[in-house]
């Protein structure tokens, strides 16, 4: 039987989901509920289409050309969550020469994903919260996982983008915000900070999937804001934008 994976989407001429021009690819399936999530319709394990690694490289080499300077992201969903099959195709991108990232939370154990981790040129590490136990009210999971991830990323000194999304009431606040700046600064694997202000284009979903959407009267964050946090990351030389 061969193997395949369940696919929710991809997008071909991506800028946001590592250097330059990328095909993004979005698995299906996330065992976090993040409140703000803009992608609750790739939640459900079941959901997408499959595809086998062979038909996915096939597709991804049509547009070599256009992501030469770029590479391949594989995004969600949790795309670790389907280890084995994103594995696959980082072996097919490498013998190829395309540069690949994962865009992760960090969530899924080591014992499931360190062979993916392994292939990857580089990891965007989504930090949902620093604190373990506000990270379990944002998103319904403790960040233990991630920092062990981390972790892993440092020993094995593979490249890291720090993602980071700015939540008012949650994720905001600039005390917590310095201490994680502080324990960031420890790894020297991290190339980079992305602060991501919460937004809410992603509500009509929630309301179209029946889900109750609980940041309804949650406002962005002001640039102001924004400015500040960049600073305090600033203050431990970490390229922030």
């Amino acid at each position: 039987m061969k193997m395949t994976g369940n696919i929710h989407s991809v997008e071909t001429c991506g800028t946001l989901d590592g250097p330059g021009l990328r095909y993004v690819i979005f698995l299906q399936g996330c065992q976090l509920r993040c409140k703000y999530c803009h992608n609750p319709d790739t939640w459900d394990f079941n959901g997408g289409k499959q595809f086998t690694p062979e038909e996915v490289i096939e597709d991804i080499l049509k547009y070599k050309s256009f992501i030469k300077s770029g590479g391949v992201t594989f995004s969600g969903g949790e795309p670790l969550l389907q280890a084995e099959f994103v594995k696959e195709v980082l072996k097919q991108c490498r013998k190829y020469g395309i540069h690949t990232a994962i865009d992760t939370s960090g969530s899924v154990p080591l014992s499931l994903c360190a062979g993916a981790l392994d292939e990857v040129d580089l990891v965007l590490l989504d930090i949902k919260h620093i604190d373990t136990d506000m990270c379990k009210t944002l998103t319904g999971m403790g960040n233990e996982n991630t920092i062990k991830m981390l972790d892993y990323l440092e020993k094995k000194k593979k490249d890291v983008w720090i993602r980071h999304v700015i939540v008012p009431g949650f994720s905001e606040e600039y005390v917590v915000l310095e201490k994680m700046a502080d324990f960031l600064s420890r790894y020297t694997v991290i190339r980079k900070i992305e602060l991501l202000p919460f937004h809410k284009m992603g509500e009509y979903k929630w309301k179209s999937l029946g889900f109750d959407y609980e940041l309804l009267n949650t406002k962005e964050p002001t640039k102001e804001s924004i400015n500040r946090i960049k600073n305090i990351f600033k203050k431990y030389n970490f390229n922030v934008v």
